[in-house]
């Protein structure tokens, strides 16, 4: 395949994260509603995820629905959750296939009842899988990640099992959502964009950062080659010389 014929597996970052975005955009461009744009950023999302798991990535985390997604019309959210319905029922009949272990971060709570028992259905079903952990970020934010880790140190801090100058990097790490898994190497935004938008605030420290002015959609596995590419000639010194 492409990244393993450029760089080699020894070279893929072990974790990624994507900000999907653009979908709006996309469907724009065509004139077409902002749902079709979402179903297509949906399946490019399976062809990348298959791709990434294909050439040895480890981790991937992909930016699926903020906090602040709630913000938009009614109309386009209940198509996202429509979507969201779909991916689940798929990943369960379908994409079981694949050795990739689903799990999800964010708030789930906030969705309704049914999407909620596929969410646990679909990690459930995945958890004994051994290859590509997918991180799938619904309802998330990373300030309100930050919050959540904060006040499960609070209630630890209340209840005598830790003790308050025992609260360091590390046990902020061990409560996030992505507890026990390294931080991400590399994070790539499709759609021109150059921020974070509240995604892994605290995991992306020190990843690099690598922005393409492609729609998510048109997002292929040759822009993952590239984005590889320009992590692997980057120096990352950590704060060293």
């Amino acid at each position: 395949m492409a990244s393993q014929s450029k760089a080699g597996p020894s070279a893929v970052p072990q974790h990624i994260g994507i900000i999907m975005d653009g979908n709006g955009r996309w469907a724009k461009k065509r004139g077409l509603p902002r749902t079709a744009g979402h179903t297509a950023g949906a399946s490019n999302f399976r062809t990348i995820t298959r791709y990434a798991s294909s050439i040895g990535v480890k981790y991937l985390t992909v930016y699926a629905f903020s906090n602040e997604n709630w913000n938009r019309p009614a109309e386009e959210v209940s198509a996202l959750m429509k979507l969201f319905h779909q991916y689940l029922e798929e990943a369960l009949r379908d994409f079981m296939d694949e050795n990739i272990r689903v799990r999800f971060i964010g708030d789930v709570s906030a969705f309704n009842e049914e999407l909620q028992a596929l969410i646990h259905r679909v990690e459930e079903a995945s958890a004994p899988k051994t290859g590509m952990v997918l991180n799938l970020a619904m309802n998330y934010g990373g300030r309100a990640e930050i919050v959540h880790a904060a006040q499960a140190l609070a209630q630890r801090v209340q209840d005598g099992a830790l003790e308050p100058g025992d609260i360091d990097e590390a046990a902020i790490s061990g409560a996030l959502y992505t507890a026990g898994q390294p931080d991400p190497d590399l994070i790539i935004r499709p759609s021109g964009e150059e921020r974070l938008s509240n995604f892994l605030l605290w995991q992306s420290a020190y990843a690099e950062f690598v922005s393409f002015d492609i729609l998510w959609p048109d997002f292929k596995p040759k822009h993952l080659d590239q984005a590889i590419e320009i992590f692997n000639r980057r120096n990352r010194r950590f704060g060293g010389v």
